[in-house]
């Protein structure tokens, strides 16, 4: 029993410690398919499209419009520079260049960069090339070669009032004898963005090419995030798939198949395109320094000689909200990942919601859940915590026959086992409940993590921010920590508490490790999220309510 409890103890604070980061993510081989580089012989094959007006020329006819095309190189710009449009709705100001017809900002007006009153509205967007400008789109030719059109929008400005959509139409002539029409409606209320390109061929060749949409990012998590997954994910034939930045500096990656959307995101933001079309897509991933690519391209098509054609598309910039997500719909809330305890997981974030809906505010409803968690598993615990105090009990009948049977560890065994049977103990009885309430933990661990709704939460007092390490400032700073961690020390008080509450192993080493460990916590816990560390004292506290009443019934 006592080596039970001490590995679990262990372990537990190990998992925390160091390898959360990975428990937390579902195993690589059950999340993501093989990648597949593409080649010649698998890229996709032509495909003539039902929009094309003319009938489908002779094979020697058609050019690829790669072999048309006006190269440029990438720092060569239109002799003329564009204007930048604003739309502004109730829930962002975007800017869209004309030059490129890229998304040069994104700024979410009811979100901010830190939580200052006036700090600068949350920016998605951190590239400056036009070229790495989210919703870049070339067509024939990938974006890094295609010659950068100069576009001409029908007006400078959108003030989407409510009740009302609007459309901004950007069109620009190529070289080639392409025209490309891009038509962007956005709606008041909603982070959705309705985006259609309509190719339509000028020249007297008929033009074989594929569509290319790039979604180009930097990471817009924090350092205190690193843990949490920020990068390029894809709904792939129904299964969501992550990909680190870091594999990508090593060797780009090829996706293919059904593709329901992709997008780049991070901690509580995601920047997306859902395309309209979604079988028989391609996916190139790609990484360099902090600037990661995630380039879509369609099946090939045909435009005849004065033929055209139309893409049309979905785009996503907003929170990484769940209910918010399902409202976009297109699957889009499978963004949110907690990994392996996600069906647990979307639970307990409904309760937290749930709560917060009556007290209107995050902290008291993580103190809510916690006690709910703890009232449903209370049985559970009582029974260990007995368990636990019963062998309390026999520890000294333990001790005579471990000195008795030393050199016979099968009749020790066996004696041991009689001792069990005799006092009706189970060994294994305080370690199950703890075990069976670990999953319930992490999920809610993750939730806490993960949330944005805890996102600039503030709770009371120095608590402004849930989703930031507590400090109480003094007027001076603190080396390493800047102010008192006051929640953070109350946990690691109360754990300690409860240890002295709890009874002990009977092997002095391990009696020691058990009471080390809330040092050891305290510690850990020092930049966690100050939700994170009310969860673990509000729980802690609770424990020690309950081992108070084990400890009384047991005296009477």
């Amino acid at each position: 029993m006592d080596n039970y409890r001490a590995i679990l103890a262990i372990v537990l604070a190990f998992f925390i410690l160091l390898g959360y980061q990975y428990l937390f993510v579902a195993p690589e081989q059950e999340q993501r398919q093989p990648v597949v580089e593409t080649t010649a012989e698998q890229a996709p094959q032509p495909r003539i499209s039902p929009q094309v007006v003319q009938p489908t020329p002779a094979p020697a006819e058609i050019v690829q419009a790669e072999q048309t095309a006006q190269f440029e190189e990438p720092v060569n710009l239109p002799a003329q520079k564009g204007r930048d449009i604003v739309v502004e709705t109730s829930k962002y100001i975007a800017v869209i260049s004309e030059t490129g017809g890229g998304m040069k900002s994104f700024k979410l007006k009811n979100y901010r960069e830190t939580s200052a009153p006036d700090a600068e509205l949350k920016e998605l967007i951190s590239t400056e090339s036009y070229r790495d400008f989210p919703l870049y789109f070339t067509w024939g030719v990938e974006p890094s070669r295609a010659q950068l059109p100069l576009f001409v929008a029908d007006k400078e400005t959108l003030q989407i009032a409510a009740g009302e959509s609007q459309t901004l139409t950007m069109t620009a002539q190529l070289a080639s004898g392409l025209q490309i029409t891009r038509r962007m409606v956005f709606a008041p209320d909603s982070y959705l963005i309705n985006l259609s390109v309509s190719i339509d061929n000028f020249s007297e060749t008929p033009l074989q090419g594929s569509p290319f949409i790039s979604l180009t990012n930097r990471p817009f998590g924090s350092i205190s995030q690193r843990y949490l997954f920020s990068g390029p994910a894809v709904l792939l034939d129904g299964k969501l798939q992550e990909v680190k930045p870091k594999e990508l500096e090593e060797a780009a990656q090829t996706l293919q198949g059904n593709i329901t959307w992709v997008a780049f995101e991070g901690t509580y933001f995601m920047t997306g395109v859902i395309p309209e079309n979604q079988s028989n897509q391609t996916l190139k991933l790609s990484a360099e320094g902090d600037i990661v690519n995630s380039l879509l391209l369609g099946p090939e098509d045909i435009i005849a000689a004065a033929g055209a054609l139309q893409y049309n598309y979905q785009v996503y910039f907003g929170p990484k909200r769940i209910t918010t997500l399902k409202e976009a719909g297109h699957d889009l809330e499978r963004v949110v990942n907690f990994g392996w305890f996600d069906k647990l997981a979307r639970p307990a974030l409904y309760l937290l919601n749930f709560f917060y809906g009556y007290v209107g505010n995050y902290g008291i409803a993580i103190i809510l859940v916690t006690v709910l968690i703890k009232i449903l598993f209370w049985p559970i615990a009582q029974k260990g915590l007995k368990s636990m105090k019963n062998m309390q009990k026999i520890q000294p009948k333990m001790a005579k026959l471990k000195e008795k049977y030393k050199n016979d560890s099968a009749r020790l065994n066996q004696e041991m086992m009689g001792l069990y049977k005799t006092y009706k103990v189970n060994p294994l009885g305080g370690c199950l409940p703890m075990f069976l309430q670990i999953p319930v933990f992490f999920a809610l661990y993750k939730v806490l993590l993960q949330a944005i709704e805890l996102r600039h939460a503030p709770f009371m007092l120095w608590i402004s921010d849930l989703s930031a390490p507590d400090r109480l400032m003094i007027g001076m700073d603190i080396p390493y920590l800047g102010g008192i961690p006051v929640l953070t020390l109350l946990m690691g008080g109360s754990m300690f508490l409860q240890q002295k509450m709890t009874p002990s192993p009977a092997d002095a080493t391990q009696a020691k490790i058990m009471m080390f460990l809330p040092v050891i916590f305290t510690f850990m816990f020092l930049n966690f999220a100050s939700g994170l560390v009310l969860y673990w004292l509000v729980n802690n506290l609770l424990s020690i309510a309950q081992q108070y009443i084990i400890n009384k019934q047991a005296a009477a």
